[in-house]
């Protein structure tokens, strides 16, 4: 297990997040979802401490954790003062050796992600439409699959399922650890051998997928489902986390989509009154190349059509005129200002620095970001534009709402 320390001594707490390289990326037909399932079933107990007592040993001593699921990550986050550094590695540790896999709880937790998955996907119409456009722009690659799982998935996984899985992507060789806040890196360093030497590796998972071939034209989804507001999603493949246009593609998208300032903002809310809102992301921003996505909530009174070709009229502009020296000026302080506030707290310390470490292939990269964003010209955001906004690299999904109740 990789072990990385910042000591920051500021305040008396402690920031510790441990990274298993997995997540819906690493899953198969039959078994997606099981990544986010463990996130929930990390803490259901062990025989040392049953169901609910990581959570009740951590708070009763002032600490708080959580954790959360990517396509390519699951991260489990711990919070607390630096006196019960060692209580929690000594919780952190026996949850990954000794995880209880009891059939009524993992019957219990099925059911709790089932209900999370009917209320967060399938009755939400925007998480369900942008789960359809990513279904339909991934073809080949896992990021194919929802974070959630498919329903028949959640349905059938097995014990054998979840033992396997756990095995394999749980052990200490597959995961980092990041502690920042009031500690030595020699104390972190005893703690971490004392607890989690003992712990058996396990062969390494092995990180094959398969690429996502070029896309070679443009791919629609439509869904008609009871609802109050158009939607309209339209998504381009872009490259990885560590693709070396990352930076340009981030200041592209601040001067699209950062703002009521932004270009797509003031086009289709301010300008046209075409939508009540407009936001836009690079997802999954992992391991493998993702897409840049863009979400329009349309005004009821106006169209599809007249959103879509207004959000494509803007994109072709930028690619072919670029962004104007004000936009990248504004861009550049978007993503300086962003990377100095996250230099304030421990937690989000503790983020960015698992994140360079794990997407960018060097913690070391976190500290010349500033310098790399600083550099980035004009040209390069408009070659990043005219190369990714291209016709047969996107994918639209639309939601056309229709009278009726919503599914129960």
């Amino acid at each position: 297990m990789k072990v990385m320390v910042w000591p920051d001594h500021d305040i008396p707490n402690v920031a510790l997040y441990t990274w298993f390289r997995v997540g819906s990326r690493n899953e198969r037909p039959g078994i997606t979802g099981l990544s986010h399932f463990f996130e929930h079933m990390m803490f259901n107990g062990s025989e040392r401490y049953p169901s609910g007592e990581f959570d009740r040993v951590t708070e009763r001593n002032g600490g708080s954790n959580n954790a959360f699921t990517t396509e390519d990550v699951t991260a489990y986050q711990d919070w607390f003062p630096k006196g019960i550094m060692e209580l929690i590695f000594k919780l952190e540790a026996d949850r990954m050796c000794c995880l209880s896999f009891d059939p009524k709880m993992v019957e219990s937790e099925r059911q709790v992600v089932y209900s999370e998955r009917r209320t967060s996907v399938d009755n939400d119409n925007a998480a369900l439409l942008d789960e359809q456009v990513q279904a339909t722009a991934f073809v080949a690659h896992p990021y194919h699959h929802p974070v959630i799982g498919w329903p028949s998935d959640i349905e059938r996984w097995t014990i054998d399922d979840l033992r396997d899985y756990f095995r394999i992507h749980y052990a200490p060789n597959n995961a980092t650890m990041i502690v920042v806040g009031d500690v030595t890196p020699e104390e972190v360093f005893r703690l971490a051998e004392r607890y989690f030497g003992p712990i058996p590796a396990q062969p390494v998972p092995h990180d094959r997928v398969t690429e996502e071939p070029p896309q070679l034209g443009e791919r629609r989804v439509t869904i008609r489902k009871a609802g109050q507001t158009p939607l309209l999603e339209m998504v381009f493949h872009t490259g990885s986390a560590a693709s070396k246009d990352a930076e340009a593609r981030d200041l592209l998208m601040d001067v699209l989509v950062h703002g009521e300032s932004s270009r797509l903002y003031r086009r289709l809310v301010d300008q046209d009154r075409l939508a009540i809102d407009v936001n836009g992301s690079v997802y999954p921003d992992g391991f493998d190349p993702g897409m840049i996505k863009f979400t329009v909530t349309v005004a009821p009174d106006k169209t599809l059509e007249a959103a879509e070709a207004a959000l494509l009229d803007e994109l072709s502009k930028i690619g072919a005129s670029g962004p104007k020296p004000e936009e990248i000026r504004k861009a550049k302080n978007t993503e300086l200002s962003g990377y100095w506030r996250k230099m304030k707290t421990i937690n989000t310390k503790a983020e960015v620095l698992g994140i360079y470490e794990l997407f960018h292939g060097d913690y070391r990269k976190l500290f010349t970001a500033p310098e790399r964003y600083e550099r980035v010209t004009a040209r390069e955001v408009q070659d990043v534009a005219r190369k990714t906004f291209d016709m047969k690299n996107r994918t639209v999904g639309v939601l056309i709402p229709e009278k009726g109740e919503p599914a129960r």
